[in-house]
């Protein structure tokens, strides 16, 4: 069992009273040093990403002629509330359960989490990003499938419960998108992480119609949820001297908002009825103004119209939203439908809410009906995400 350094973390948890089935939806992993090196191709390891050390004793990744300095990205959890601005440069300056299984699954027992599903970190990028820019496609398309392929041989397949297995795919190229997507979910992966705002990071705009239009077919052929991450596309424009760490975790539900809306006007869900988008760490609170803007520009204005069916009613269908705890916004839980709402612990980041997930629930939420918390803990996203459930699924109902 690793020792963690007392200076920089809390002395570890006591397990938490599980009153509620939680499922997270939004989670991430830390890639860890053996990933690339284990599941590239031979031939093109040396050219993967690379774990080095540089004159610091920091601990970063190399790729492409890159240097990703964040080799933990706000893998925070545990720390000490006065080393957080400290990001993790070694390995050791992480809980294990930022990279390792079995940490991963003593953590989320301490926490009282059921399940979990997990977004990449640096090196990847939240989307595979990082990999679809890369100047030798195999190379990047080789590391998006190492990626998976690790994923699922050393997290999903021996904890089916525990792991909602959610993969990457290259988006340097469509067909090879396509064919990553399909190959993940003969698997079993149910979901796929793509940019929030695709053209904001090179990658075509969801109105160039002969990329997109195979790629959300094979999502929708297979029932794969489109996960969108905030901030997969990058953070809020930043005026110059402002400070970027504040106002960027500030606008995360602007970011949501904004790509939330051109995912919907892309026409994709209104003409695949069947597809689902996830809006990940974006929170709840824009959700009911968006809805009462798309009624507005349909009931008044008519800036809206042109479609058989009403664009709030499709945003119901199509789409899921989730929240770390939205103490005030989860009022309009109606508005939105409950039934469109999912739980995140965001481990091991720093707005994570673990491993006081338990509490915060009670805390804020605990005078919702009991069918109603299963529903956002749990069930949701179990339909969503095509999920196992324990055999008993908290609250009770009362």
């Amino acid at each position: 069992m690793t020792t963690l350094d007392p200076e920089l973390f809390l002395p570890e948890p006591q397990p938490a009273e599980v009153r509620y089935t939680v499922i997270s939806v939004d989670d991430h992993v830390v890639e860890p040093p053996h990933l690339f090196e284990t599941y590239m191709q031979p031939s093109l390891r040396d050219r993967g990403p690379q774990l080095v050390e540089d004159e610091n004793g920091h601990q970063l990744w190399e790729f492409d002629s890159q240097r990703y300095v964040q080799m933990g990205q706000n893998a925070v959890a545990g720390r000490r509330p006065e080393t957080v601005e400290i990001e993790p440069f070694r390995f050791e300056q992480m809980r294990p359960g930022c990279y390792d299984v079995d940490a991963r699954l003593s953590d989320m027992d301490l926490g009282g989490i059921w399940a979990m599903l997990n977004f990449p970190s640096q090196v990847t990028g939240f989307c595979g990003r990082v990999f679809a820019g890369a100047s030798d496609p195999e190379v990047g398309l080789d590391a998006v499938r190492a990626w998976n392929d690790w994923l699922f041989t050393e997290w999903y397949e021996p904890h089916p419960t525990r792991v909602v297995p959610g993969g990457i795919t290259y988006l340097g190229d469509a067909d090879a998108a396509v064919a990553e997507i399909h190959r993940n979910a003969e698997r079993g992966f149910v979901s796929v992480t793509f940019p929030e705002r695709p053209h904001a990071i090179g990658i075509p705009s969801l109105w160039e119609r002969h990329f997109w239009d195979p790629i959300i077919q094979a999502c929708v052929d297979t029932d794969t949820v489109i996960s969108l991450h905030v901030g997969s596309s990058g953070l809020h424009q930043m005026p110059a001297g402002s400070p970027m760490i504040q106002l960027g975790a500030t606008m995360f539900g602007q970011l949501s908002l904004g790509a939330c809306a051109e995912w919907l006007w892309s026409e994709y869900p209104l003409k695949h009825p069947s597809l689902k988008i996830a809006m990940s760490e974006g929170g709840i609170g824009w959700v009911a103004m968006l809805i009462d803007r798309l009624d507005n520009i349909i009931d008044r204005s008519g800036y809206g119209l042109g479609w058989d069916e009403r664009p709030a009613d499709v945003l119901r269908r199509n789409f899921w939203f989730c929240t770390l705890d939205d103490p005030s916004t989860i009022r309009t839980r109606d508005v939105i439908g409950v039934e469109n709402i999912c739980i995140e612990t965001d481990y091991p980041h720093g707005d994570g809410t673990w491993p006081g997930t338990q509490d915060v629930i009670a805390d804020l939420w605990g005078d919702l009906p009991a069918a109603e918390l299963r529903m956002i803990c749990s069930e949701n996203a179990a339909a969503l995400y095509r999920h196992p459930l324990p055999e008993v699924v908290l609250p009770l109902a009362t």
